[in-house]
C-alpha cells in the first residue's frame, strides 16, 4: 500500500499543483550541448504539460507499425513513473505510457533510457487515462540537472503574470526627428497574439550610439535595457519578428525618414542576433 506521504503527492499530481519549486525568473545561458533556449521555449510553450519521469520499459516498436519513423531512428513504447509534475493542469497518475522516437546507433540498438529520469512535453491522450502522447518528436529530453534547471526556470518565466506576449509581427513603425542634429527617435508597434500592447523603441541622441528596449505593455520601453539572449523577451522578438520590415509598415514622412526607420529596425534585428534552434 503507498505511504500516506506518497497518496498526498498523487493527489497533488491529480489536481495539476505544482509539484516542484520554482526558481526566480532570470536569464538561461544556453548549453553548451543539447537543446538551445528557443527549442526549450518551443516545447515549454506548446505543451499541456510538463512532467518529470523516471523510465521503468521501454519496447521496440516494429518498423512497420510506427508510421512517419524518421530514417535512423527506432519508435518505443515507454512506461515511466510520474516524479513531478512541472507544468499543467491535466490529471495524471503515479503512471505513464507514452510513444517516443530515438536514434538508433550503427548496430540499429536504441539508447538505454530504463532507470533514466525524463523531462516530457507532452498531451494527454482523451479517454485513456495514464497514457500522453509527446507533442513533437525530440520532446523528451533528460533530466539532467542542467536541463532541469534550465526549464524550471522557463517555466517560471512562462507563467509570470507579466510574461511578455507573443509576437506575431510588425504592425508599423514611425521615425519622427529631434529639435537637434542627431536627435530622434523611431517607434516600432508590434502585433501580439492576445491584441496586447508592445512596442520598441530606438533613441537617437547626438554625439551617442543608438539607444533600443522594448515594452509590452502601454509604457514606454526602457531603452537602456533591450532583451539578454536567453530569455523569453528575446526569445518572442527574436524568434518571431520578421527579417525586413513588411510592405507598407513603414508610415515614416519623408525619404530621409524613411530610411533611418528601415535602419532602426536592422539595428535591433543586429543586437538580437539570430533565433538558433536545432530541432525541427
Amino acid at each position: 500500500m503507498p505511504s500516506a506521504r506518497r497518496k498526498r503527492a498523487l493527489i497533488l499530481i491529480a489536481c495539476g499543483a505544482l509539484v516542484a519549486p520554482v526558481v526566480a525568473a532570470q536569464p538561461v545561458a544556453p548549453a553548451a550541448s543539447g537543446p538551445t533556449y528557443a527549442d526549450l521555449v518551443d516545447l515549454a510553450d506548446s505543451a499541456p504539460l510538463v512532467i518529470k519521469a523516471n523510465v521503468r520499459k521501454a519496447i521496440r516498436v516494429r518498423n512497420e507499425r510506427a508510421p512517419g519513423l524518421a530514417p535512423g531512428t527506432g519508435r518505443f513504447y515507454v512506461e515511466a513513473r510520474t516524479e513531478a509534475l512541472l507544468a499543467g493542469n491535466a490529471p495524471i497518475g503515479e503512471s505513464l505510457a507514452y510513444l517516443v522516437d530515438l536514434p538508433l546507433d550503427e548496430r540499429g540498438k536504441g539508447p538505454s533510457i530504463k532507470k533514466t529520469s525524463v523531462l516530457l512535453f507532452a498531451r494527454p491522450v482523451p479517454g485513456r487515462h495514464g497514457e500522453v502522447q509527446l507533442i513533437k518528436p525530440g520532446a523528451q529530453l533528460p533530466a539532467t540537472p542542467a536541463n532541469e534547471q534550465r526549464v524550471r526556470a522557463l517555466l517560471t518565466a512562462l507563467l509570470s503574470l507579466d510574461a511578455p506576449a507573443k509576437i506575431t509581427g510588425l504592425r508599423e513603425m514611425l521615425y519622427v526627428p529631434g529639435t537637434l542634429a542627431g536627435e530622434g527617435e523611431t517607434q516600432m508597434f508590434l502585433s501580439t497574439e492576445d491584441r496586447s500592447a508592445a512596442s520598441i523603441t530606438v533613441r537617437h541622441e547626438p554625439g551617442q550610439a543608438p539607444r533600443w528596449g522594448v515594452s509590452f505593455s502601454e509604457l514606454v520601453a526602457d531603452v537602456a535595457n533591450p532583451p539578454k539572449p536567453g530569455t523569453l523577451e528575446w526569445y518572442r522578438l527574436a524568434c518571431f519578428l520578421p527579417a525586413t520590415p513588411p510592405p507598407g509598415a513603414n508610415l515614416s514622412q519623408g525619404v530621409t525618414a524613411r530610411r533611418q526607420a528601415e535602419e532602426d529596425y536592422r539595428t535591433v534585428m543586429r543586437a538580437l542576433g539570430p533565433c538558433q534552434r536545432t530541432m525541427n
